[in-house]
């Protein structure tokens, strides 16, 4: 695999006859409009298959992986034209292997909401360890708030990925509450409950693990908090389902914030099978422009979260989406667009602005001017921003990935992380 960076007067049939590649490949990988516009400074991702097979009539999915001694899930992510369909035809060309060595194996987790669009999502699964349907929340009783996830777990069976149970402090109104926490920690008999509540539920489902996501803890909470995780964790262990738990992103122990103070990095660490380090959204609606993800804040929350927990532990927090600004950026009153990395790209294409490369924060920005004259400033992720995050994984010899989220087509990061490494089915520890 290679990442090209779009020149002025590059085409992508010229890309395709300079690499040797297929048209169609290049289009499918980097997700490329119908119309084949490309941007200056954009990012392509190339890659070059090793192994191809051309399907004979009565041939199917599972007896071409028999063949060649690969599972179908790998058939899957290397074709992603099959967009998670076991379905064949005959003549169709699949590609088997690519060139280059794996840089090692990871589990990836990945969440969504129940609208998720449905062939984006069937695409996604075969690249996940685990699927986790976003969210449970709970009452002031412990009684659980159901979720329609019936299309997830559906898709995450049928793509052989584990769905994990999430559960969370998050109220109607969109926040995480920081009461509904002090209720759940401070009160045995309703901590009991909700977790009866949650084996039954997961039992009902056949979820396969329990991700918790209690943001915003009060700090008199971080020792509650922790022990509540460890209880889980005692309930669940013995019925075969490993409990993870978020972290909000510290750089210390004492970091202050009431985002960061009930999060005992030791303790939670030491209570839980693993943990998500949560490493996005420093560039956020309302703050300033900047990368959703730099690469020096996310290491040094690497840095920090190793000197607590072991490396064997830790999944990675990678965003999948970027922000729009409307400049200037006043403190109170600026609000950023959430976009995906596809977005992104059109709109400097169809701006004509040029895609700029931190190579501090190791992130894609650039500015445009709207039809009316405002100033825009647009960070995002692509290939490159990609690669230099999952780069941190065997550096320093984490566990895996987590993304949030799948909600938006991100292609580009399927085709590094298939690239690159080697993932785990759940059968093999997950």
């Amino acid at each position: 695999m290679v990442i090209h960076i779009v020149r002025p007067g590059d085409t992508v049939y010229g890309l395709a006859l300079e690499y040797g590649v297929p048209m169609s490949q290049l289009v499918e990988d980097n997700g490329i409009s119908g119309s084949y516009q490309l941007t200056q400074g954009q990012a392509l991702v190339v890659q070059f298959p090793r192994q191809v097979h051309t399907v004979r009539a009565g041939e199917t999915l599972s007896s071409v992986a028999r063949q060649y001694g690969v599972t179908t899930r790998q058939l899957f992510r290397n074709n992603p034209i099959l967009a998670g369909s076991p379905t064949l035809y005959p003549g169709q060309t699949l590609v088997i292997s690519y060139q280059g060595e794996k840089e090692g194996t990871l589990s990836v987790n990945g969440y969504a909401y129940p609208h998720i669009d449905q062939e984006l999502l069937r695409s996604s699964v075969p690249y996940l360890t685990y699927l986790t349907p976003f969210t449970y929340g709970f009452t002031p009783q412990g009684t659980l708030v159901d979720l329609d996830d019936g299309a997830l777990l559906a898709a995450a069976r049928a793509g052989g990925a584990a769905p994990l149970m999430h559960l969370s402090t998050l109220t109607e109104d969109g926040g995480f509450s920081n009461d509904l926490a002090h209720a759940a920690l401070n009160d045995l008999r309703m901590q009991e409950i909700l977790i009866e509540n949650v084996v039954r539920m997961m039992e009902e489902k056949g979820y396969q693990g329990l991700d918790i996501d209690f943001e915003y803890v009060f700090p008199e909470d971080a020792v509650p908090y922790a022990q509540f995780i460890r209880r889980l964790n005692q309930r669940l262990n013995p019925l075969g389902w490993p409990v993870i738990a978020a972290l909000a992103p510290k750089i210390s122990a004492d970091q202050q914030g009431l985002l960061y103070q009930g999060h005992d990095y030791d303790a939670i660490g030491a209570a839980a099978d693993r943990v998500l380090l949560m490493t996005y959204e420093w560039g956020y609606t309302y703050g300033p422009p900047m990368a959703v993800a730099p690469l020096p804040n996310v290491r040094q929350v690497v840095k920090y979260a190793l000197t607590e927990i072991p490396a064997e532990k830790i999944y990675l927090g990678v965003p999948t989406y970027g922000y729009d600004w409307p400049l200037p950026f006043v403190q109170g009153e600026t609000r950023a667009q959430s976009i995906s990395p596809q977005t992104a790209v059109y709109r400097a294409r169809k701006y004509g602005a040029v895609i700029q490369y931190s190579q501090s924060a190791q992130s894609p920005w650039f500015r445009y001017a709207d039809e009316t004259g405002r100033e825009h400033e647009v960070w995002f992720e692509d290939a490159r921003s990609i690669r230099a995050k999952l780069a941190l994984i065997p550096e320093y010899g984490l566990y895996g990935v987590g993304y949030w989220n799948l909600m938006r087509r991100f292609p580009q990061n399927w085709r590094v992380l298939n690239a690159l490494y080697d993932i785990r089915d759940a059968s093999q520890g997950g």
